[in-house]
């Protein structure tokens, strides 16, 4: 018999789903058997209450068990501690602690920053304090000034335009009084 290529030329075998559950409930009752030898089998073996917990509570247990055993790549196989690995802990919201300081992140402060800065800029603005306001201002002083010199030669060409009119009916009036 000649085994060349690995598995390819062989037939699929496939695990039953019977065998799979079996496998599970076997690792299931070795995890107990373990964690009654830790407490020390005080009464957890003779308590007939924990019993009944345990027998009703076999669903969640499935469920947690499940968990654990769905591990990515070799985590499986080898059991690693990581120092450096941050075991995520869920926490109730009586232990929220929403009153203490909230640490934010970078992005946060800076637009924290940005905005305050941007809110000293625009005081300082409105003080005419900075470059661009005192620009702002000397251009204002400069249209103000063009502005009134503009009104006064329109007054000043409406009342000679008045004048002219009333000189010429007066004109028209001493014409025809003759």
């Amino acid at each position: 018999m000649q085994l060349k290529g690995g598995h390819k030329g062989r037939a699929r075998q496939y695990t039953s789903p019977e065998e799979i559950d079996a496998q599970l409930q076997a690792e299931k009752q070795k995890a107990r058997e373990e964690e009654e030898q830790e407490e020390g089998g005080d009464g957890a073996a003779g308590d007939p209450k924990k019993e009944k917990k345990s027998l009703d509570s076999d669903e969640s247990e499935d469920e947690d068990d499940d968990y654990q055993q769905k591990r990515k790549g070799v985590e499986g196989l080898i059991d690693i501690e990581n120092p450096n690995r941050v075991a995520q802990t869920t926490k109730k919201v009586t232990q929220l602690d929403l009153d203490g300081p909230k640490e934010l992140s970078r992005r946060e402060r800076e637009e924290i920053e940005k905005q305050k800065a941007k809110e000293r800029y625009m005081k300082m603005h409105l003080a005419g304090k900075t470059e661009q306001a005192k620009a702002d201002l000397a251009r204002l002083a400069i249209i103000r000034k063009q502005r009134e010199e503009a009104a006064r030669k329109k007054e000043e060409e409406r009342k000679a335009k008045d004048d002219a009119t009333l000189s010429g009916k007066r004109m028209q009036s001493l014409s025809l009084n003759k």
